[in-house]
């Protein structure tokens, strides 16, 4: 996807092909070509996209013009590898859904990372006049905003940013893991283990959080050797199975459904049986993991399609967003077989 315009011959002009002539930024040529009001750039650099816009002959695209006149229908999503993930894109329908609900159409970039690809994703919906973007990430994470967001209404979904000014969505791993320790609970668990990622993300301190809250609630004390470090995959939870044994747990947390899967395996191999020995429960719900084990995982699930309706509708001012913080969207149980009431 590039921003592209007309040139007087050949192919389009694209502003990346201004950007280069002129030794500047996308951003810096999109600021100038559409006069971005405050936007600080130097006489020198502006001259230079003046001068290299002249050269190629660049001017917007006309479409945009259209739609600026009579008003944009069109909402930006631009995501890093969202569609490539094991949750199949549900931000993406979540915001396609809400987006159509609403009048708009969703236009979608997957840059797979790529720097350039997303500016010139970022630079041809702001041509397009769109009403906004939405910034996703298949993980949440905190991020740097890339400038050029700077020129549009943008919500991050997904994701955060030190910089407050951009509203965010993102779900709340604190819930979600006070709820996976309370549906053990619930079940008369008391002596419960949490398999935690070595990876340092939000989900990581979040999860182990709620984790705690949920014991203390129940008037359990923490006990620091019920922790157990794992890589966030099936490995990890396999090579955590001696260690669940040892600890004496009768119910165990993962940190993931893969995490749950491999620690299936290993507690399987020392002829223990779940639930009926130890029960498991998981969490992001990935069906073709949690469904399909044998017994089916019960599990937390992260609210992918509720993160990208939920951020369609902060874009379009139909629901607010904290000043002092992420939008938090709450991660809901699924409740299959992996766990049951200890006689």
């Amino acid at each position: 996807m590039s921003a592209t315009g007309h040139g007087r011959n050949g192919p389009a002009v694209t502003m990346r092909d201004v950007a280069k002539a002129a030794g500047v930024s996308v951003a810096t040529v999109s600021h100038v070509v559409n006069d971005k009001p405050g936007a600080r750039i130097g006489e020198d650099a502006r001259r230079r996209v003046q001068e290299a816009v002249a050269q190629l002959g660049y001017r917007p695209n006309a479409l945009a013009k259209t739609l600026s006149q009579g008003g944009s229908r069109f909402i930006g999503l631009v995501a890093d590898a969202i569609a490539t993930t094991p949750f199949a894109g549900q931000i993406i329908h979540g915001a396609q859904d809400e987006a159509w609900k609403h009048g708009y159409v969703l236009l979608v970039a997957n840059t797979d990372g790529n720097t350039e690809a997303e500016n010139d994703a970022i630079a041809m919906m702001l041509e397009h006049q769109v009403h906004g973007i939405l910034y996703s990430t298949w993980y949440h994470r905190e991020i740097v905003v890339p400038e050029i967001l700077q020129q549009t209404e943008t919500v991050l979904v997904d994701c955060y940013s030190t910089d407050t000014t951009f509203a965010a969505v993102v779900p709340d791993e604190r819930q979600g893991g006070r709820t996976a320790t309370e549906q053990l609970l619930a079940t008369g668990h008391r002596r419960i283990a949490f398999i935690n990622t070595t990876s340092p993300s939000p989900a990581r301190t979040g999860r182990l959080a709620g984790y705690r809250d949920a014991l203390e609630s129940a008037g359990i004390d923490f006990d620091e050797s019920l922790v157990i470090s794992a890589e966030p995959q099936q490995e990890g939870g396999y090579a955590s199975a001696e260690y669940v044994v040892a600890s004496g747990a009768s119910g165990v947390f993962c940190h993931n459904d893969r995490v749950a899967m491999g620690l299936y395996d290993g507690l399987r191999e020392r002829g223990l049986r779940i639930p009926a020995d130890i029960a498991v429960i998981g969490f992001d719900n990935q069906e073709v993991i949690a469904a399909h084990l044998r017994p089916p995982l019960t599990t937390v699930a992260l609210p992918h399609y509720e993160l990208g309706a939920a951020g369609v509708r902060v874009l379009l001012g139909l629901e607010p967003a904290p000043h002092d913080g992420p939008l938090l969207i709450a991660c809901p149980p699924v409740m299959r077989a992996s766990i049951h009431e200890v006689l």
